[in-house]
């Protein structure tokens, strides 16, 4: 870790809804593995531990040990979960910067995130599958790669080109197709939905979902039925409770 000063700060982790102070039994952040506990301000908290002013790498060790205390906060509290490495420069800055100033808003949110949990979703199809779907079902690809048989690579230079063109064309419908079909299943199940970055060639669905816990059972059924319909073309990765990262955005300027 880079350090940018000597005395204690206040590492955060979360905002919740707590009137009492309290302490959990997760370390905090850090060599030093200072106890978490909250600072709060009328009906808010904010889950802390003391640390010292460092720039906190993005290691796998100081990942999981933010990510644990997040876990123990969810299994007692709705939260808004703060971004990784933020910490205030002094005790004091958390009430005075953070709590008091937007007490309003954070009220607002945590009432927003009542009851409820972020759920991710992830689709891709299986190697080859999609595009053995777009040449079976489209006649002028098929007829675009059967004149290049026999014929050299130098020779159909262009028309490679273009036959790559038209099968990305062609599969870029196909994902819209298949993502709206998966995610029209799961609409009607959740509060919100978030739609985030494709990042592979096989890639169909990466999203994430603001769940009613009540709803779990249901949503889990959900993606159950999706995997068993599509189990021959598509693979389902389903992962949560996490915190709802997507649909909360904390940024704290200590300095306003």
């Amino acid at each position: 870790m880079k350090a940018t000063g000597q005395s204690d700060g206040q590492y955060l982790y979360a905002v919740i809804a707590c009137t009492e102070p309290r302490e959990f039994t997760a370390r905090g952040i850090g060599e030093r593995g200072d106890v978490v506990h909250t600072v709060n301000y009328r009906r808010l908290a904010a889950v802390v531990s003391n640390s010292p002013n460092v720039e906190y790498e993005s290691s796998r060790r100081n990942m999981m040990a933010h990510t644990l205390v997040l876990e123990e906060v969810m299994e007692q509290f709705d939260l808004l979960p703060v971004r990784f490495g933020t910490i205030a420069p002094a005790a004091g800055s958390v009430e005075a910067r953070l709590l008091a100033p937007r007490y309003q808003e954070f009220t607002e949110l945590l009432e927003q995130m009542r009851g409820r949990i972020e759920v991710g979703l992830k689709a891709f199809w299986y190697e080859g599958a999609a595009v053995a779907e777009v040449v079976r079902e489209n006649e002028t690809i098929r007829r675009m790669r059967d004149a290049l048989n026999g014929r050299s690579p130098t020779e159909t230079y262009y028309e490679r080109i273009r036959l790559g063109e038209e099968v990305e064309h062609a599969l870029a419908q196909k994902r819209t197709r298949d993502e709206e079909t998966i995610l029209a299943r799961i609409r009607p199940l959740v509060h919100k939905t978030r739609t985030n970055k494709i990042v592979s060639d096989r890639m169909v669905v990466n999203a994430a979902f603001l769940v009613d816990r009540q709803n779990g059972l249901q949503f889990d059924d959900a993606v159950r039925r999706l995997s068993d319909e599509f189990n021959d073309r598509l693979m389902f990765k389903y992962f949560g409770p996490v915190p709802p990262y997507n649909f909360v955005n904390i940024t704290v300027n200590w300095e306003g």
